[in-house]
């Protein structure tokens, strides 16, 4: 007898996910692809960029190399991708691709809206326009308690310290995080304001532009110049964008999908929060698969399912509770529900 197969909501990484724990990612996981690996590293070549197998392979982590927007796209676009090839389409049925920041670039690809080598050519296009500009920068603050509930009184104060400096804009709405974007000065205006948190936060986030946000119109400008309208067709997978926009397959308008790619989407807010929620109440998923390298993006999606009381669960003992029984997001930089993403498994209602 078939099993019936699990439907699917797949969230796609953004930047700041491979770390010196994530080295070697790719070789480790994806000795099959070496095919895939050699076509992108043969653009890197012609760019004059580190290829990725080389970065991959380093002996050690470098903060300043690996954090690089020439470096750490093309990198994460690579181990994300290879993660999405692998998930087991026999237990699997994938009904919607989601992701965060960058993590679009990659579900342009995943979702079939461009080949993967177009999908490497774009995030390795943008993470090298960021790095040679690098206009400004991005910090990370918490909104919520150690049990993931949003404190609405700090998200209320982030949100009007936003309203009240110039320059200063939310860039990412990330779970139980806000990731806020703006110049040197109002980054600074903003550490200042803001109460520390777990000896951590504000975090400034190292070689990161301030995207998402009006001081990355240069950053679109060369992205349209650089990109044609050419390279997309039809996706083959619902994807939904940074507004919680759901681009269907057969209906898309390609050339107001690339407008918003390399526009709205550099320029504007991302809301990673709406953008997972808008996945589970517009699919109804079995589960949820976090494509890695790493688990950094795991807390954001449950903080993100949790804040709308998805399956009952509401805090993050409820979430790790169900984890423990009968897991209902599967990351795949976990080695054990990475286990369960390769390999025909059933799941509880």
């Amino acid at each position: 007898m078939t099993q019936k197969k699990q439907t699917a909501l797949v969230v796609c990484a953004g930047r700041g996910v491979y770390n010196a724990p994530e080295l070697g990612y790719f070789a480790k996981h994806h000795s099959d692809k070496t095919d895939l690996l050699k076509r992108f590293d043969e653009q890197r070549h012609a760019a004059g960029q580190i290829p990725i197998a080389e970065l991959d392979s380093a002996d050690r982590f470098s903060i300043s190399k690996f954090t690089r927007g020439d470096n750490a796209s093309g990198l994460i676009y690579t181990c994300s991708y290879g993660d999405f090839l692998s998930i087991n389409r026999e237990a699997f049925e994938i009904v919607a691709v989601t992701g965060n920041s960058m993590g679009w670039y990659t579900t342009l690809a995943c979702g079939g809206a461009l080949t993967a080598d177009d999908g490497f050519r774009t995030v390795n296009t943008m993470g090298a326009i960021m790095q040679e500009q690098l206009i400004g920068g991005q910090i990370i603050y918490p909104i919520v308690d150690a049990d993931w509930q949003v404190n609405p009184f700090v998200k209320k104060k982030v949100l009007k310290l936003v309203e009240d400096t110039p320059d200063l804009y939310v860039s990412i709405m990330l779970g139980g995080m806000i990731v806020l974007a703006g110049t040197q000065e109002a980054l600074a205006i903003a550490e200042g304001a803001l109460d520390p948190v777990q000896n951590r936060y504000p975090m400034r986030l190292s070689n990161h532009a301030a995207f998402h946000s009006p001081l990355l119109k240069p950053n679109s400008d060369a992205g349209r110049a650089a990109l044609p309208t050419s390279m997309f067709m039809q996706p083959d997978t619902p994807m939904i964008d940074g507004r919680g926009h759901i681009w269907t397959p057969g209906a898309c308008d390609l050339h107001a999908l690339w407008e918003y790619t390399f526009g709205s989407q550099v320029v504007e807010s991302y809301d990673f929060t709406r953008a997972v929620q808008t996945g589970l109440k517009e699919f109804a998923p079995d589960c949820v698969i976090v494509l890695g390298p790493g688990n950094t993006l795991g807390g954001a999606t449950a903080q993100s399912f949790l804040a709308m009381g998805w399956r009952n669960m509401t805090t993050k003992s409820d979430f790790t509770l169900r984890q423990q029984n009968t897991p209902f997001m599967l990351a795949m930089g976990h080695e054990e529900q990475r286990e369960m993403a390769l390999h025909a498994r059933s799941l509880a209602a």
